[in-house]
């Protein structure tokens, strides 16, 4: 497959827009074994200073939340219990916004993913933030660099039918914040993580 990064202005919308827009857009990553991808099909948006259940609520600047500060367009990566979560920055330079993506449906590269999630059902491999960055290939190394630049990409898709918004998932301790209806999704998608 031929794979054109999207270019940098595309990550230049509204943090709540592109969180939507990138619903069908294709995540892909070169790695020594060859390439894997799939289509995001659930995102979950966070809008950093007043957000409490994002990592720069309050504008918090630390090492692990310094690229959130930097061009949108760019790879936040973290972990979280051992698993590596891969986001998207969002917004403009010194806004740290970011959007994580929560689920990709397999594209490219099964027998890749088959591998890196052993044991378990295809419909298992993408369906969560940590599964999807193990059955990609995504690791910490790739912190900071532009979605437009290989291996990480983010190409064009297609155009979901339907797109649902409901709670973000996970954030029961960040107050007022656990109840935004900041995530979307691939209405029907099988890949949704839930």
């Amino acid at each position: 497959m031929n794979y054109t990064p999207l270019p940098l202005s595309f990550y230049e919308q509204p943090t709540l827009e592109l969180a939507q827009g990138l619903l069908g857009c294709v995540l892909v990553k070169e790695t020594e074994e060859g390439i894997a991808s799939g289509y995001i099909v659930e995102t979950e948006a966070y809008l950093g200073p007043e957000d409490r259940a994002a990592h720069s609520f309050g504008n918090r600047r630390t090492k692990r939340t310094e690229i959130m500060f930097h061009e949108a367009g760019r790879v936040y990566t973290y972990l979280m219990h051992t698993h590596c979560l891969v986001n998207v920055v969002a917004a403009e330079i010194g806004v740290p916004n970011a959007i994580l993506i929560r689920a990709v449906e397999p594209l490219e590269g099964l027998d890749l993913m088959k591998e890196r999630r052993k044991g378990h059902p295809m419909k298992n491999w993408t369906s969560g933030p940590g599964k999807l960055t193990k059955a990609l290939g995504i690791t910490m190394g790739d912190y900071g660099r532009f979605y437009t630049e290989p291996p990480l990409i983010i190409t064009e898709g297609y155009n979901p039918p339907e797109i649902a918004a409901g709670k973000r998932i996970g954030i029961d301790n960040s107050g007022e914040a656990k109840d935004y209806p900041w995530r979307f999704w691939v209405k029907g998608n099988p890949y949704v993580s839930r």
